[in-house]
């Protein structure tokens, strides 16, 4: 890609710190600018206590400017997947089939957002029964691309979804 490519992450008050942090500087080393989205602007804090800034609103959010929407997991998506404009955000990249990647309970927002049915995908173990009711064909590995959906499981597998995820990214 000629262009410097743009990531947006979408998370809310206590995510998964690995799964913000570990790909968020990951996306750095290689480049890639990064916005952090969230319910408001200013700090969220993770499950165990990291802090990051969220540097935009939901509403602020333009997702043609992106080339990759990741969300990672914890407790956020379970209050995202109530938002209307997170939804929309998600609704948006599937319809441009951008690349979006989402682990742990990341996916429940792309299942709120009604995107997954008859996809194939992954998820933190506890969702899964939801993404079966969803109409997922369900995998247990460690991570699981579908066409411009890529999906994991939780933080140990953040090394080989990341690996996808950067594949995906220098198409």
């Amino acid at each position: 890609m000629g262009d410097t490519v743009k990531v947006l992450i979408v998370s809310a008050e206590n995510f998964e710190d690995t799964e913000l942090l570990a790909p968020y500087y990951r996306f750095r080393e290689e480049g890639f600018e990064v916005d952090i989205a969230s319910v408001a602007k200013g700090k969220i804090t993770g499950k165990h206590g990291y802090e990051v800034n969220a540097n935009l609103s939901l509403e602020e959010v333009e997702p043609e400017h992106y080339g990759l929407l990741f969300l990672p997991g914890g407790k956020a998506p379970e209050s995202l997947r109530k938002l209307q404009c997170a939804l929309e955000i998600a609704r948006r990249f599937f319809a441009s089939g951008k690349p979006v990647a989402a682990i742990c309970h990341g996916p429940q927002i792309l299942i709120t957002a009604g995107l997954l049915n008859g996809r194939r995908a992954t998820c933190y173990k506890s969702v899964a029964p939801e993404m079966k009711v969803a109409g997922v064909i369900y995998q247990d590995s460690e991570v699981v691309v579908d066409g411009n959906l890529i999906t994991s499981r939780q933080p140990s597998d953040i090394p080989v979804f990341m690996g996808e995820i950067m594949k995906m990214l220098r198409k």
